[in-house]
């Protein structure tokens, strides 16, 4: 990847659009971003940042607000990046949220973040992307590296190096994975410890459930074949089940056989019963269809009547609607009368002496409306004249005091422009002052933060312990009551086994087989104890055990958690008590205070001495601009004074003898209202008249057609849809009643039934006795097949779950193996997980490219090497750094080099890191590559061993940036770009 071209506007400390041409650099190949602290050197990094991922390395958490503070309203925010990358060339622009003026009205609105993709194809830039949805794909794509990996191989910014160079093993963990992305290995742990717990509750489950089914098995057997002896293996138990249900299978078979031949005489009797129960059925219908005959002839007269009614309706509904026309006609007539009485009342008391008559006809009155309407079209301009002439006059009043108000700050321009030298002497000096204190600002904020941890870790370590505490008495407490339910499950299943003669012989009955020997006599039955335990009470008992042993496993694991994070919080404290940290703590505040207070100082003070400056400057410019404003005014001044007296003077004219020319074509617009109301009243009473006349003759006619002599007999004939459809459904009924008694009637007189009626309690009686006789078979039989069905489905049910738990035990112990051995524990000597094992390939590599650079720089002194080693208390290990020290032949802490010694082997740590990501992203070129960094760390021999090692990065045409204002650094570097900050308080981009 190549960059080429950056523009950057509204955007950190840059008010202006500033260009910043990467390409003016690729001949020298490295170049230097210099200038003052807090000018912007690294802003110009973070606009890179932002163009391709939307956010910006120093703002990960906390404000993210990129706009220039010294951006006006209107100004816009964005950043334009052009990069080449895998041969083709791309330019992104993107904007941020911020606020801007609205369109429309007076405020600001938030204006939405954007982004345009384009690519350059045959000299025409083509748009790719516009859509934040479509563009963030897009640009992994292009680059091929994610936001982290980009800020470890080719925006190397502040503080990232001696980050990953010191950082514990769970942090250095999570960067590289981050980077390499390995969390799928994490993944796997997860999910195979899952698969463990799920395979050792599902052997213990089904282990619970085999007894049950057992037990259950043992219940159904009863009295079938001779009982368990005490103590019999599951494989016994399991054999005897198996005899039982072959002897409760030919037990069924034989009551089935007796079930049947009760079925067979149930049927015959009740065929014999049924037969005879018909016959007196058919004797009652008879009779009942006689009777129905009989009344549904008595009624004929009566439906006859009922059908005339309904024919003569039925002719005159005809005559319905036109009846309706005749009165909808005459009361429309009327209406129209009193309508035209109205208008010509209105007409009448309303006219003036100079309208026509109240009698007048259509013709005149219509020829009124129009003159008037053409008076009232050439007042209506005057009207609205008429209405503005008070603001016309209050506008002169307006312009008077505006030109006095430009005569009197002219003079005060003038006064000030005397003060100003003195002024900006004194803010010069002040700025100076501050820009000293300012300068301590970072090294103050980080001696703040790192005692502010250390301060919440001591402070941490008492609760903690306590709650280590806590929980190692909670798992005390889970232990024994696991230990305690377990123990009483086993003395219940003791008791169970031992109770269950007694248990048997509370069913013995005197008279009656013994279940177990077949017996009818019970000299000596075993005696049931008080205490006897049930199926139900040992259920319960396994069930609260399986809770108990969860509680159990719960409280140990937070145990191993309070222990971790108490023995954490103790290495963070630093071995320093809470009083210690909170005096060092109030003293750096304390200077932190006063630094941050001069920063704001400065601030303040560089835009009052930017004010006085742009003051001096234009107070020229708005002497002449009040000058000009002066001379408009007073030539406005006179024009609005002459169209003022002209307008007076027309209004006056068109008024008349009215109090206005509103009040005067108001008066004419009623006149014409009336006028208009009376002739369409007059058209309307004509109108109705024809239509009642019409409706007349149209009733007359639909009378005649219907077959009426009069209307009076047609209307008397009219019903009502209910009324019709009542008569229509009791002719109806009755036809259908009349012709389905016949039809019943002629199909029994056919059957020449007896006269007197059959007995049927007799027939009834032999029915009942055989139905009891196979009820009772059929009960008999389905107990004796239930208990054999049961019998064999349990049987059946406990030899799979007995092969199955088999397998599941296989099963869970080689998952418990495997689960063990991914996620560092048991035989898993360097407690390493998966995950981690990957991650440590990766850093030997990563280890391996710095050292090459490392060597050189520190003159053959210095090589990191990764460490394996088990950490302390337990810790995850595997991804360890330390510094082999050629003086001495050992390693030692990385945390024990200097701070020259640590930024040297930070920068080899961060070059190696680039050249190892890049190589996995499929080989990504780097023609382009930034470091933000604290070379002043560096003594001047060890400055130019660095540079050395810096040079040899432009090989391959390769272009290096670097930020810094080590003086040194400046004279070895020729190319450099200068970011000076304007004595306005923006930064501005100087390139050379």
């Amino acid at each position: 990847m190549r960059i080429h071209r950056v523009e950057i506007a509204g955007f950190g400390p840059f008010r202006e659009r500033q260009v910043v041409d990467l390409d003016s650099y690729a001949a020298d190949g490295i170049f230097l971003i210099a200038g003052r602290t807090g000018a912007g050197k690294s802003s110009i990094l973070d606009a890179i940042c932002f163009a391709l991922y939307g956010s910006v390395p120093r703002y990960e958490s906390g404000d993210k607000r990129l706009r220039s503070d010294h951006a006006e309203p209107e100004d816009i925010t964005e950043v334009v990046l052009q990069f080449t990358a895998a041969g083709r060339t791309w330019r992104i622009t993107r904007t941020p949220e911020y606020e801007r003026p609205k369109k429309r009205g007076d405020g600001t609105t938030t204006a939405a973040p954007t982004i345009r993709i384009e690519e350059l194809v045959d000299g025409t830039w083509i748009g790719r992307a516009a859509r934040a949805v479509e563009a963030d794909p897009l640009v992994a794509d292009i680059i091929g590296l994610n936001k982290q990996q980009f800020l470890q191989v080719i925006l190397l910014a502040q503080g990232r190096f001696a980050r990953f160079l010191l950082a514990k093993n769970d942090e250095r963990q999570a960067l590289l994975r981050t980077l390499f992305g390995t969390k799928r290995f994490e993944d796997y742990e997860k999910s195979l410890d899952e698969q463990r717990k799920a395979a050792e509750a599902r052997v213990e489950n089904q282990s619970r459930g085999l007894d049950v089914q057992l037990d259950h098995a043992a219940e159904l057997a009863e009295a079938l074949v001779d009982p368990l002896a005490e103590g019999a293996s599951m494989a016994e138990r399991i054999e005897w089940a198996t005899r039982a249900a072959l002897v409760a299978r030919h037990a069924a078979e034989a009551t089935d056989a007796a079930r049947q031949e009760a079925q067979k005489s149930l049927a015959a009797a009740e065929t014999a019963h049924q037969e005879r129960v018909g016959q007196r059925e058919k004797q009652e219908r008879l009779a009942g269809l006689r009777a129905s005959f009989a009344a549904l002839e008595a009624r004929a007269g009566e439906i006859d009547e009922l059908r005339a009614e309904r024919d003569a309706a039925s002719r005159a509904e005809p005559v319905r609607t036109a009846r309706d026309a005749v009165t909808r006609a005459l009361g429309a007539l009327n209406r129209a009368n009193d309508a035209f009485d109205a208008a010509s009342e209105a007409w009448a008391h309303g006219r003036s002496d100079s309208a026509p008559a109240e009698d007048a006809e259509t013709a005149e009155l219509e020829e009124f409306v129009a003159a008037t309407q053409r008076r009232i079209g050439a007042w209506g301009p005057l009207r609205e004249t008429e209405a503005g002439l008070d603001a016309d006059a209050r506008a002169v009043e307006q312009l008077e005091a505006s030109l006095t108000t430009v005569v009197e700050k002219t003079a005060a321009l003038d006064e000030r422009a005397a003060a100003l030298p003195a002024e900006l002497e004194r803010v010069r000096a002040a700025i100076e002052a501050a820009t000293a204190l300012a300068a301590t600002v970072d090294a103050r904020t980080q001696d703040v933060a790192a005692l502010e941890g250390q301060l919440a870790a001591a402070r941490s370590v008492a609760q903690l312990a306590a709650a280590q505490r806590d929980a190692l008495d909670a798992a005390q407490k889970a232990k024994a009551w696991r230990d305690q339910i377990e123990a009483h499950l086993d003395d219940l299943r003791r008791r169970r086994f031992a109770g269950m003669a007694g248990e048997l012989a509370a069913e013995l009955v005197d008279g009656e087989a013994c279940t177990v020997c077949g017996s009818t006599s019970h000299p000596v039955p075993a005696a049931r104890a008080d205490d006897a335990v049930t199926a139900d009470d040992v259920e319960r008992a396994d069930a609260e055990r399986a809770t108990a042993s969860a509680a159990y496993e719960a409280a140990n694991a937070k145990l191993n958690d309070a222990t971790r994070a108490h023995e954490a919080a103790l290495k963070d404290a630093g071995g320093r008590s809470v009083d210690e940290l909170l005096t060092d703590l109030d003293a750096a505040n304390a200077a932190l205070t006063a630094a941050d207070a001069a920063v704001s100082a400065k601030q303040k003070l560089a835009d009052e001495r930017a004010g006085l400056e742009a003051e001096a400057a234009q107070h020229n410019a708005e002497r002449e601009e009040l000058a000009g404003r002066r001379s408009e005014l007073q030539a406005r001044l006179e024009a609005a004074t002459a169209t003022l007296s002209l307008n007076r003077a027309a209004v006056a004219d068109a008024r008349g003898a009215s109090a206005s020319v509103a009040e005067r074509i108001d008066a004419e617009q009623t006149l014409a209202r009336l006028a208009t109301a009376l002739v369409t009243a007059q058209a309307e009473v004509a109108r109705a008249e024809r239509t009642a006349i019409e409706a007349g003759d149209a009733f007359e006619a639909a009378v005649r057609e219907a077959g009426f002599a009069e209307p009076d007999e047609s209307l008397a004939a009219l019903r009502d849809a209910g009324r019709r459809a009542a008569l229509d459904e009791r002719i109806q009924s009755h036809d259908t009643d009349l012709a389905a008694t016949k039809r019943g009637l002629l199909d029994l007189e056919l059957e020449m039934l007896p006269d007197e009626p059959v007995d049927t309690a007799a027939s009834g009686d032999a029915l009942a006795e055989a139905k009891h006789a196979w009820e009772a078979a059929v009960d008999l039989s389905n107990r004796a097949t239930q208990r054999a069905q049961s019998l064999e489905a349990a049987v059946a049910k406990i030899e799979q779950n007995y092969a199955e738990i088999a397998d599941l035990r296989a099963e869970a112990d080689r998952i418990k193996r495997l689960a063990d051995t991914i996620a560092g524990r048991a035989n898993n000597t360097k407690r390493m997980k998966l995950e981690t094992f990957v991650l440590a390939a990766e850093l030997e590599e990563i280890v391996q490219q710095a050292n090459i650079r490392l060597e050189e720089m520190s003159r053959g002194r210095f090589g990191l090497v990764h460490s394996d080693r088990l950490a302390a208390r337990g810790a995850q290990s595997g991804l360890g750094l330390e510094v082999m020290d050629s003086f001495t032949g050992r390693p030692r802490p990385v945390e024990s080099l200097s701070g020259g010694e640590r930024f040297l082997a930070s920068l080899a740590l961060a070059l190696g890191l680039a050249e190892v990501v890049t190589n996995r992203a499929g080989g990504i070129k780097l023609d382009t590559l930034f470091i933000d960094e604290g070379f002043g760390s560096l003594d001047a021999e060890t400055l130019d061993t660095a540079m050395q090692v810096l040079d040899e990065l432009r090989s391959g045409g390769r272009t290096v940036g670097i930020i810094s204002h080590v003086e040194a650094m400046k004279e070895q570097i020729p190319a450099q770009l200068r970011v000076e900050q304007t004595s306005h308080g923006w930064s501005v981009v100087r390139q050379g």
